[in-house]
């Protein structure tokens, strides 16, 4: 999940919630052709099935502008399938599912031995109209741009975007989903949902029931929750237990001592002005100087707290930085994941869900005094809302946030160390299930399919339909990854 703009007017009076809650049309059929898939690099490829489906960008004016959106099939091993395939949902929001899940489908292997799977990128995200622009990947984040220059940024962004920006939210979103759903001939499918995604899941488990058979959510976000006030405070959190760890373990402990201080060190450095810092290219070779600056900081130590294998390498690079004045570790980890954020996320459709699901409901959810405690602090919250108030509001659904009710079988996982949807909204989002099992994976952070353990327990769970029986024994033995002592990697 990531944070990351003429005229500003209001969408209700345009698009009635109601009516995008209806059944969608009869979709026409959808041709597939063979084609390969491939991560965002191109560093792996998968074969697969490939076609464009078309819809109205306004689905209210079927007789306007009209948009493609990119659908792939990695079809079942079986000879004969299981009629039910498993559609895999993008996290965000911006993210396109295509890219975003080619290199992860190792972990759906079990599945797709009698099921195909299915992926659309979302309207906005990927090769469906993406809808992007050149805002600088941080300038939500760093504080550094005053809230004139963030409107500013975001009314040039919004200029260059190749669609209508309001018609780009989860709402409308889901009825693609449902309208590919009907066009590929699936009566039922089953859903998997990471980070975003979950909200996705959920909204077409609420919209579609007949249509779900199971849902899986992974890293989740409650619908009544909205994203962006608490990213700082859980963030703070993690980190914090990432000291603690370090505390406890003898060799981390002794390598990195006083973790929480050294990161004040490098922080109140920062503070002060910029560190100079000779890099070479990672491909060329080539050095070149930059300025490590706080952001750098903040950018680190929030994206690799996303994995407890990333979370391993923080008491080093904090300690080196803190103690021996190397920030150059730090700052190519920042400018690394800075990059991958840059390629993988639409900022644009990023912006018109935020916009116009979460931004309206920030009044009631910031903790001001919270936030200022956090090595974020408020930069996020009052980035956001200056580009919202640029950014024009989209359609969302009456109930969009409303407490779910559903007879879908559920299995939801949280990760202990989640810095950004902690196990607390995962037990938020059960309740709405009549059937469900939530698991909090111990020592790790966002996002379990890379775990042999969740992958069996998904492949059982979606085998049978149902999350009686599950054997979740494998749990107890997951353990977080062992912290770095040198860049040479853990210890043995």
């Amino acid at each position: 999940m990531r944070l990351q703009f003429i005229a500003v007017f209001t969408l209700g009076a345009l698009l009635s919630p109601d009516r995008l809650a209806a059944q969608p049309p009869a979709a026409p059929g959808l041709k597939l052709d063979p084609c390969r898939i491939s991560d965002m690099r191109g560093l792996v490829s998968v074969a697969a099935r490939c076609g464009k489906f078309v819809v109205s960008e306004d689905p209210e004016d079927p007789d306007g502008r009209r948009i493609e959106l990119a659908v792939t099939v990695v079809p079942a091993i079986a000879t004969r399938a299981k009629p039910d395939p498993l559609f895999l949902l993008a996290g965000g929001p911006g993210q396109g599912a295509i890219e975003g899940f080619v290199p992860l489908l190792g972990a759906f292997d079990g599945i797709h031995r009698e099921r195909d799977l299915v992926m659309v990128d979302q309207r906005g995200t990927g090769g469906s109209n993406r809808l992007d622009c050149a805002m600088p990947d941080d300038a939500l984040e760093s504080g550094e741009i005053a809230p004139a220059e963030i409107r500013k940024l975001g009314k040039e962004c919004l200029a260059k975007l190749p669609g209508r920006p309001e018609f780009y939210t989860t709402s409308i979103a889901v009825r693609d989903l449902d309208a590919v759903r009907a066009a590929l001939g699936y009566e039922r499918i089953n859903l998997f949902g990471a980070s975003y995604g979950t909200r996705v899941a959920q909204h077409y488990a609420r919209r579609y029931p007949a249509h779900a058979r199971t849902i899986t959510i992974d890293a989740i976000v409650p619908p009544a929750l909205p994203l962006v006030p608490q990213i700082a405070i859980e963030a703070q959190r993690a980190l914090e237990r990432v000291f603690a760890r370090c505390a406890a373990d003898p060799e981390c402990s002794e390598n990195s001592p006083s973790l929480a201080e050294q990161f004040a060190r490098v922080d109140a450095r920062l503070r002060q002005s910029p560190v100079a810092v000779a890099l070479p290219d990672p491909v060329t070779g080539e050095i070149s100087t930059i300025d490590v600056t706080r952001n750098h900081l903040v950018m680190m130590t929030r994206m690799l707290s996303y994995s407890t294998r990333t979370a391993s390498l923080l008491p080093l690079l904090i300690h080196e930085a803190a103690t021996r004045g190397n920030y150059g570790p730090l700052a190519a980890q920042a400018l690394m994941v800075g990059e991958d954020l840059e390629r993988m996320i639409a900022m644009g459709m990023h912006n018109s869900v935020v916009c116009s699901e979460d931004a309206p409901r920030f009044a009631g959810a910031v903790d001001r005094a919270a936030l200022e405690k956090t090595y974020i602090g408020s930069v996020m919250v009052d980035g956001m809302s200056a580009l919202c108030e640029v950014w024009p509001r989209g359609a969302v659904d009456s109930d969009f946030f409303e407490p779910l009710h559903s007879k879908v079988p559920a299995l939801l996982l949280s990760g202990e160390f989640d810095p950004a949807t902690p196990p607390e909204y995962g037990a938020t989002a059960a309740a709405g299930f009549e059937q469900h099992l939530h698991l909090v994976i111990p020592g790790q952070g966002h996002g379990q399919t890379d775990l042999p353990c969740a992958q069996r327990l998904l492949r059982q769970f979606i085998e049978s339909g149902s999350v009686a029986g599950l054997d979740t024994s494998c749990v107890g033995d997951i353990k977080p990854a062992p912290f770095f002592l040198t860049f040479s990697g853990t210890a043995p």
